[in-house]
């Protein structure tokens, strides 16, 4: 599995949803999470699959996700996601 860096999650997170084609999106509904994998495993899977972690599409609806400056690491919230998935 390819690792992806930070560089690279930051340039996915600063993708633009008004000008985005649709067509470029995963729709995260297709999606299908091997829960056997160990976690940094099932994280890059989801990654890989997903294309952008940051934005993606659930039907018709372009999804764009963002995290607040919390103490929340971006590892427990997607953590947390995967784990309702």
């Amino acid at each position: 599995m390819n690792s992806i860096n930070a560089s690279a999650l930051d340039e996915m997170s600063r993708i633009d949803i008004r000008t985005v084609d649709p067509d470029t999106l995963v729709d995260i509904r297709e999606i299908e999470v091997d829960h056997e994998l160990p976690k940094e495993a099932r994280i890059m899977n989801f990654i890989e699959k997903i294309k952008n972690p940051y934005c993606f599409k659930h039907g018709k609806v372009i999804v764009k996700v963002g995290f607040a400056d919390t103490e929340d690491t971006f590892e427990n919230k997607f953590e947390s996601y995967l784990r309702s998935v």
